[in-house]
């Protein structure tokens, strides 16, 4: 992977991972896209509708995560909660 490629990855996680700058940012790429969406442009093709798309879809993962924070990878499910050994 490219050093540039890295640095957006990073910059974009590190922006999920903070919930209210996730909800902000995803508010603000979901709206226009909605916005857009709704109404009816003499300007728009398949290309600005296919934009839109990927806008909506990336402002609703931000708000997604956002909102629903952090979750472990995994669950333990054993029933060995007390310490002892099996």
């Amino acid at each position: 992977m490219s050093p540039s490629i890295r640095r957006v990855r990073r910059i974009l996680l590190q922006a999920a991972f903070n919930y209210r700058l996730a909800v902000l940012i995803g508010s603000l790429l979901f709206t226009p896209a909605a916005l857009i969406s709704i109404g009816d442009y003499r300007w728009e093709t398949w290309i600005t509708d296919g934009i839109c798309l990927v806008m909506a879809a990336t402002g609703i993962a931000f708000v997604l995560a956002g909102l629903g924070g952090r979750r472990p990878d995994w669950i333990d499910t054993d029933d060995h909660q007390d310490g002892a050994a099996a």
